[in-house]
């Protein structure tokens, strides 16, 4: 079994791959691409193209090292299997639960005010209020997939309120569940927003202008899913004109083509202080990557030995 790898986070797990498929060759971010795909039976990596399909005429399977499979775009007559890994969802929930908490009290604002020696806390300023804890949260889950699920395990702790909208319409566990059309009531009862949804053609820009005004000034925000589900240019707007408390975004409109430098958005978010910005890391740990190639293990093993995949998205 010949596998191509082309994503680079698998690089630190690398040997523990290897020793999961002992007998297959695997090989590693190769400077000629489509010259290793001619013998491939197996690729993983982010990206699956049509010029990459066309010079894969053995290939097997397409394994997305990740849940979203936006870039694989080589046509569905290519009749290629493409599956998908999860294992960042414990990952994310942890990073939007110190979101929620940063913004709903403000600690970020606090540090940078200790940083000139301006002690921003109700004790030495009573014009500020005091903040509340994440019992009092009333938490909107946009998408309620893997990522909201183990958020909401979490938050179930701290004794927050629940809340979804869903493809579907459907969402145990919570106070309610409905679909899209139930957005409205979903940004009216909430005072804190998560978007886990996929980006779809369906749920782009599917908070805009009048949903941040919806989600009022006490609200926040917390962004893993895209960029695009929410519109760049409002949501500027809304936490520079104080329409909402605050987000905290992991995502973004625009993203390095190498390297590590590039500008995540044409508004310059940077220059808020109302807002958290990450670079796409709240899944980026050593245990989502090593789930994940224990799951890209397995199929690969199960196509060797003709077995049933896991997580196909395509078949």
């Amino acid at each position: 079994m010949r596998v191509v790898i082309t994503d680079p986070n698998l690089l630190p797990l690398r040997e523990e791959l290897q020793t999961l498929l002992p007998d297959a060759e695997l090989d590693w971010l190769p400077d000629d691409l489509l010259g290793s795909l001619e013998s491939a039976d197996v690729l993983v990596g982010p990206v699956f193209d049509q010029e990459m399909a066309d010079a894969a005429p053995g290939l097997r399977l397409v394994q997305v090292a990740g849940a979203g499979t936006d870039r694989i775009t080589a046509g569905t007559a290519d009749q290629v299997p493409v599956a998908n890994t999860y294992h960042h969802e414990d990952s994310i929930a942890e990073y939007i639960v110190w979101a929620l908490i940063a913004l709903r009290r403000e600690l970020p604002q606090a540090d940078a005010a200790l940083r000139t020696n301006r002690w921003r806390s109700p004790v030495y300023d009573p014009a500020l209020p005091q903040p509340q804890t994440l019992a009092d949260a009333k938490v909107g889950f946009l998408g309620f997939g893997h990522i909201g699920r183990a958020t909401w395990r979490v938050l179930q702790a701290f004794g927050a309120q629940g809340q979804a909208v869903t493809a579907s319409g459907k969402a145990d566990g919570l106070s309610w569940a409905g679909d899209t059309s139930q957005l409205p009531r979903l940004l009216e009862e909430s005072n804190a927003l998560v978007v886990s949804a996929p980006l779809t053609e369906d749920t782009r820009g599917i908070i805009g202008a009048a949903e941040l005004e919806q989600l009022g000034a006490d609200g926040v925000l917390v962004n893993v899913a895209r960029g695009p589900l929410v519109q760049e240019q409002p949501l500027y707007d809304a936490l520079r004109n104080r329409m909402i408390r605050g987000a905290a975004l992991d995502v973004w409109y625009s993203y390095p083509s190498s390297g590590d430098q590039a500008r995540p958005a044409k508004a310059p978010f940077g220059e808020l202080d109302n807002v958290l910005l990450t670079p796409h890391l709240s899944g980026i740990t050593r245990q989502t990557f090593r789930g994940r190639i224990h799951d890209i293990a397995a199929n690969i093993t199960a196509l060797a030995e003709g077995n049933e995949l896991r997580n196909l998205v395509r078949s």
